[in-house]
């Protein structure tokens, strides 16, 4: 459960950067109040964490993942 929860939040990640590559848009801080808003902080680093947490998935097992091989 928490693998998917961080995927989740790497995809929003990885959205808000595209749309800030591509239309210098920020949605996370468009809809939390700017950039240093807490709450749009609070999503920044729950981001943060989950690529951190992520990166375990590459060193796992795929067994250990749910795939069958």
């Amino acid at each position: 459960m928490w693998d998917k929860i961080a995927l989740l939040l790497l995809i929003i990640g990885g959205v808000n950067w595209g749309l800030v590559g591509i239309f210098s848009f920020d949605l996370v801080a468009w809809l939390f109040g700017g950039t240093g808003a807490l709450l749009s902080r609070i999503i920044y680093i729950l981001v943060a964490i989950s690529a951190v947490w992520c990166i375990s998935l590459l060193f796992r097992d795929s067994n250990e993942l749910g795939h069958s091989t």
